[in-house]
């Protein structure tokens, strides 16, 4: 199931979205938002990682042997 998401933009960056289009580099402008969103995610994820083994090298972190140590 998918949901409609309607943002306005001002003209300089609808610009840059209908150029990226039109370079054939995304399908539609839905697949340029589709994809700015799955690289935010991926530096969301770059961003936990980083503090996860900063905890660990601080030792505040725990090493699990398996997934029932977590409980």
């Amino acid at each position: 199931m998918r949901n409609i998401i309607n943002i306005s933009l001002p003209i300089p960056l609808t610009k840059v979205v209908d150029r990226e289009v039109k370079s054939g580099r995304f399908a539609s402008k839905s697949e340029f938002f589709r994809n700015l969103l799955r690289m935010w995610m991926e530096g969301r994820l770059s961003v936990d990682l980083e503090r996860s083994r900063d905890e660990l090298r601080k030792g505040k972190g725990k090493f699990l042997k398996t997934l029932s140590d977590l409980r």
